[in-house]
């Protein structure tokens, strides 16, 4: 069942097709090298899920605790905030 969930989240994520279609596709066919830009987009996509992947495993110790997710709701918060601001000030 996770790896259904996983792949549900994969293929029904718009962002891929974007990605994918629009960011490689359109981009790469610009490149001298359109076959060196693919791999060089797919090199870096793999390398980003894999630190991600191995990140979280080792921050799961860390996430595990109520604090931890007080102190990330409290840097989320005060980055909303401040953005907020900014629009205000600048509208």
């Amino acid at each position: 069942s996770v790896l259904l969930a996983a792949l549900a989240v994969t293929l029904l994520n718009p962002h891929v097709y974007l990605d994918t279609v629009l960011l490689i596709g359109s981009l790469g066919a610009q490149q001298p090298e359109p076959g060196a830009y693919t791999l060089g987009a797919a090199s870096a996509s793999t390398l980003w899920f894999l630190i991600l992947a191995l990140g979280g495993a080792w921050l799961a110790p860390w996430l595990a605790r109520p604090l931890t997710w007080r102190l990330i709701d409290l840097g989320v918060a005060t980055m909303m905030f401040a953005v907020a601001a900014q629009l205000v000030v600048l509208a």
